[in-house]
Parts: C-alpha cells; sequence; structure tokens
C-alpha cells in the first residue's frame, strides 16, 4: 500500500534538508563576507616562512595585536616559496581583506601581485623586507644598511681591523640580504689586512649554514670571524666552526632571537644585531588599521636597531 506524504510532512523534510545543507566545512568560509559586511577590519598576513624564529616573532606581534585591536587576522605561510606566497596573496585578495601584510620571501618576485591587490582597492603594507617594483601604503623595518655597518664595525674593532673573514648570505632576491650585505661592505671593504676569504648563500637556514660552513672550512682553516645575514645560519656556522675544532673564531648574527641571545650570553657567538620583530608585528597592525580608517601613515617607519653583547 502506497503512503501519501502530507503537504505539512514534506514542507518539514525540506526545511531540514535546506538547515543541514548549510552545515560542514563551508561554514566558516560563509561567515567571512558576514563579517565584512559588518565593518569589522579584517587583515591578511602573507608572511615568508613560519620556519623561523624570527618570522614567527613577527606573527606572534601581529597577532596578539590584533585580538587586543580586535581585529581579525588571517596568517598565510610561504615556506619560503615566492610562487606560494603569489598564490597566497591573491587568496587573501578573493577574502576581500582589507588591508594586506607581507612580508617577502622574494622583495621582486611579488611585484606583480602587489599591484594586482592594490588595484582591488586592498592596501599593502611590507614587513622587514620591502617590495621592489610596487609602490606599497607603508614599510615597516629596521635599517638592514645600519645594521649590516654595526655587525662589520664591531667584528674589526674585535679583530684589530686584521684577519679573514666569511660572509653568508640570506635567500637571494631578499632585500634584508641585500641591504645587510651592503651595510657590512660599506665598512669592511678597502682594508688592507682585512680579506673576504667565502661569500656563500645559505638562505637564513640553519642547517644551510651549518653545512656551507662545512664546506668553506674544507678549503679555509685560517679564519678570524664570520658574518652571518641572520641568527640562523650564525649557529649552524658556530656548530661547524665548534665541530672542526677551531677557536676564537668571531661569530656574528642579526636579529637577536632568543636561541641567538643565549648562544651569546653562552660564549658561541659573538654578538648579534638586534631586531624587535614582535615590534614590527605589532606595528604592522596598528599601521593596517590606521589605513583601514582613512588615516595618513608614513611611507617609511623604522624600527629601532642595537647590538647584543656579553
Amino acid at each position: 500500500m502506497k503512503r501519501i506524504l502530507s503537504p505539512l510532512l514534506v514542507g518539514l523534510l525540506a526545511a531540514g534538508l535546506m538547515a543541514c545543507s548549510k552545515q560542514g566545512p563551508d561554514t566558516h568560509a560563509a561567515s567571512e563576507p558576514a563579517a565584512a559586511a559588518s565593518g569589522a577590519v579584517t587583515i591578511g598576513l602573507a608572511i615568508s616562512t613560519q620556519n623561523n624564529p624570527f618570522f614567527v616573532a613577527l606573527r606572534d606581534g601581529a597577532d596578539t595585536e590584533a585580538k587586543a585591536q580586535g581585529v581579525t587576522l588571517i596568517t598565510v605561510d610561504a615556506q619560503d616559496d615566492s610562487a606560494k606566497q603569489i598564490s597566497n596573496i591573491e587568496d587573501l585578495i578573493q577574502k576581500k581583506v582589507q588591508i594586506i601584510m607581507i612580508n617577502p620571501t622574494d622583495s621582486d618576485a611579488v611585484a606583480g601581485v602587489v599591484k594586482e591587490a592594490m588595484n582591488a582597492g586592498i592596501k599593502v603594507i611590507s614587513l622587514d623586507r620591502n617590495v621592489n617594483g610596487a609602490d606599497v601604503s607603508a614599510h615597516i623595518a629596521s635599517d638592514n644598511k645600519a645594521g649590516g655597518k654595526m655587525a662589520a664595525e664591531y667584528i674589526l674593532e674585535k679583530i684589530g681591523n686584521k684577519g679573514n673573514l666569511v660572509e653568508l648570505e640570506g635567500i637571494p632576491g631578499s632585500s634584508a640580504a641585500r641591504e645587510r650585505g651592503q651595510g657590512f661592505h660599506s665598512v669592511v671593504d678597502g682594508h688592507a689586512d682585512v680579506k673576504l676569504v667565502a661569500k656563500q648563500t645559505a638562505d637564513f637556514d640553519r642547517a644551510k649554514g651549518l653545512s656551507v660552513m662545512e664546506n668553506i672550512l674544507q678549503g679555509n682553516k685560517n679564519l678570524t670571524a664570520v658574518f652571518a645575514h641572520n641568527d640562523e645560519m650564525a649557529l649552524g656556522a658556530f656548530k661547524a666552526i665548534e665541530a672542526a675544532g677551531l677557536k676564537n673564531v668571531i661569530v656574528v648574527g642579526f636579529d637577536a632571537t632568543p636561541d641567538a641571545v643565549k648562544a651569546v650570553k653562552a660564549g658561541q657567538l659573538s654578538a648579534t644585531v638586534q631586531q624587535k620583530p614582535e615590534l614590527i608585528g605589532k606595528m604592522g597592525v596598528d599601521t593596517a588599521i590606521k589605513l583601514s580608517k582613512g588615516e595618513a601613515v608614513e611611507k617609511s617607519i623604522p624600527v629601532p636597531l642595537a647590538l647584543v653583547t656579553q
């Protein structure tokens, strides 16, 4: 015997199906337009990597300030891949964030997608590393050239303006690597008794800093000092130097991450140029909020530097 569903029952079933269709993995995505419509500020943070303590601290500073100010922060990690970072920023554009803060993996490679964001009415702030070929609303960073000079002046003082140096460079194409190197060379170049015996890239990475330094030491045992463009490479270089049994080699890093500061206090690293990544992240969010309100901001916003020694 066939049963005929009443109109009331059909209506109830239909309503239930509609309710079920609103649940599941798309719930968060559906809520984003509602947040934008309510006037809430949403900021995107496109970070180069979260596999580096410096950028983890930068992210944490931004996250803490975003929560304190009641704004939404969406963080995307490029994992040091410029193609992935471009894709990440395109996703943030699709999400219709009001501001994008970018810490470029490659300062040149991101110019096109930064222009795409600005053409979509999204203001862009660069953090720590600048964007080459696109005019962003603000750039927040320490003076990397000044930091490179600070490291070089410290090294020359410690070695008495005489000795063999090694320079470990950061990711090619990043403004931080280029500017730290320029500052360093503006001081050490031209000294008759100072020789740069090796200059190699280790991509801001501790494991690469170790392996690159091991290779350098195979042909250069008579070293006086090492300048690494960041602390991760400096810590890797120290391990290689220690394993080779060398003593009294000056190793200077850059960033003053917790591991590096601990190594300085332990007499392993000689010094590190101190940046303040948490402050960079915080200032980024504060600047983004001002831009979202239509307020004027400085094009270049400096973050102070210091030298950490024993």
